[in-house]
């Protein structure tokens, strides 16, 4: 990677501006985005956490309580991806965690590059980099205006970390838990893992968040916990009910090894622990720079696919999670002194409750399974065309559909044609509302609503031929569980706090948007972000 090419070029597009000089400029900034975050999750908690974590935030800090993605698909390569970039898959184009590339003819992930070879590891957790990203992060543009400054990255999931540090970080590191226990990165930042790491990955150290996961508070505390074991949650391999509590050393054994850590709250400890140790270590905050430090927490994401919103398992990791912030603030104050940098706290997406949990409690909800749509899809078109049409979608994802142009040109087909009957077989089906070609929605002026949420979203290389749209409360997903794409309000409602040096202490009930924090935080720092489609949210400064 050839950093003063990659400054030159930066150089360019990004300038300091001196307007904004009389802002306080912190030691160190901290990103925290916790993955799948709904913004209820603050509220709801709130008297089960402590005064030093969320709510310390929240008293101390400014909540921006009506804070939104404008976007869609609500998923975590974008979401990390418009948070570290203040813009949206049109203009950074992470369309989603994966999409299908035409060139190469074949699904791609958002941060995989086989240019760059796995630190730790294998091949396929390591073989990664941040080039898909087509523009830079805000702490890339803190780099450009002082390349003394260090941007660190740390996150269970590689496009977690990856995507918030941008093209010029000097380590983003993730963790891979399927032979051994072990964070990792990649030779697009570096050659060797620091000792300091080295050290952390000791088995005897890691071992330590094997714990077994029982409720931090009595069981009765909890909402539903009368249907703790219930049959919509996920089953563990080795466990035949899905109530507390999980022995985790012996259930680790059926269930890839020291993965099973990220899937509890001890992921979540782990993270915290690993990002003190990256301070101690990379001196953050105390080399006369501004240094950016970004911590993305994923255990929530893990657990919340798995057992749902209203589970007693999710309401424990938000709880003990609250515990990590007040163990991350203490630190800092400790550390680097209170008032000497600046945090904020978002969410990448939310989630939809599972479907089974709300037909239980009496809401229309439903999961589909997305390769049976794509069966009847075809099915349905071959009796439009009368022609064996099985290959004609390349692929399906993100809620968009990617014909296959060899194979509509093979069948002597016209693919406008095409489209228009793709489009009226989706808008058939009872859980679909809408649906729309690519042309629509590149084209069209003045979208409002969910069709703008699709706009932003959409980047004319990387996305589909067709958008749909699932009604409310309908998912693709097979099995137990849920997950989280869609446009509506459980999906894109998620908290937006920013707290420290240069802020003051309020909150606000004006709609914010997710790419509004980087361009905030650059003015924060006396500079400029150019390419976000985000603004400056002055109200905030102290």
């Amino acid at each position: 990677m050839n950093k003063i090419v990659l400054f030159f070029t930066f150089s360019l597009f990004f300038t300091c501006s001196s307007s904004y000089d009389n802002l306080e400029k912190p030691k160190l900034v901290v990103a925290i985005v916790v993955d799948q975050m709904r913004y209820d999750f603050l509220e709801n908690l709130s008297d089960r956490y402590t005064e030093n974590g969320f709510n310390r935030l929240i008293n101390e800090g400014y909540n921006c309580k009506s804070n939104f993605f404008n976007y869609v698909p609500t998923v975590t390569g974008p979401g990390h991806s418009s948070v570290s970039t203040g813009s949206t898959p049109m203009t950074h184009g992470i369309v989603g965690n994966n999409w299908f590339d035409r060139k190469k003819n074949k699904s791609v992930y958002c941060t995989d590059d086989s240019d760059y070879d796995n630190i730790g590891g294998d091949d396929y957790t390591g073989n990664k980099s941040p080039n898909n990203l087509l523009v830079e992060t805000f702490a890339d543009i803190n780099k450009l205006n002082n390349p003394k400054a260090k941007t660190i990255s740390v996150g269970i999931k590689d496009r977690g970390s990856i995507l918030m540090g941008g093209k010029n970080a000097d380590a983003a590191y993730w963790y891979y838990g399927k032979e051994k226990a072990q964070w990792i990165t990649s030779t697009y930042y570096m050659q060797n893992l620091p000792t300091w790491v080295e050290n952390f990955n000791q088995e005897d150290n890691l071992e330590k968040y094997l714990n077994d996961w029982v409720p931090l508070n009595d069981i009765s505390t909890y909402d539903n916990y009368e249907i703790d074991n219930n049959n919509f949650e996920k089953l563990f391999k080795g466990k035949d009910n899905s109530a507390f509590p999980y022995d985790t050393k012996s259930l680790m054994k059926h269930n890839d090894c020291f993965d099973m850590i990220k899937e509890t709250p001890y992921g979540n400890e782990m993270t915290t622990d690993f990002a003190i140790e990256a301070i101690i270590n990379e001196e953050l905050g105390k080399r006369g720079e501004t240094d950016v430090l970004t911590i993305s927490y994923s255990s929530t994401d893990y657990v919340g696919h798995s057992f749902g919103v209203a589970s007693v398992e999710t309401q424990d990791t938000y709880i003990r999670l609250d515990r990590e912030i007040e163990k991350l603030l203490s630190f800092l104050d400790n550390e680097l002194g209170e008032n000497q940098y600046t945090l904020f706290l978002t969410g990448d997406h939310g989630v939809l409750e599972i479907p089974a949990f709300l037909t239980r409690n009496g809401v229309n909800a439903m999961a589909i399974s997305e390769n049976d749509m794509k069966k009847e899809v075809v099915k349905q078109l071959q009796s439009v065309f009368n022609l064996n049409v099985e290959d004609i979608i390349d692929d399906v994802d993100n809620n968009q559909i990617y014909l296959s142009d060899n194979e509509v040109k093979n069948l002597g087909l016209n693919k406008n044609n095409v489209i228009d009957e793709l489009i009226k077989i989706l808008e058939s089906f009872d859980f679909i509302s809408n649906a729309y070609s690519a042309e629509y929605i590149m084209n069209s002026k003045n979208l409002e609503g969910y069709e703008k949420l699709i706009q932003n979203g959409f980047h004319k290389e990387r996305s589909g031929d067709v958008a749909l749209i699932l009604k409310p409360n309908v998912i693709f997903y097979d099995g137990k569980g849920t997950t989280h794409g869609s446009g509506y309000n459980y999906d894109t409602h998620v908290p937006l706090i920013f707290f420290g040096s240069g802020v003051k202490t309020g909150e606000t009930l004006l709609t914010t948007e997710i790419p509004d924090i980087a361009p905030t935080i650059s003015k924060l720092l006396g500079q400029n972000m150019k390419n976000s489609t985000g603004k400056s949210l002055d109200f905030i400064f102290d």
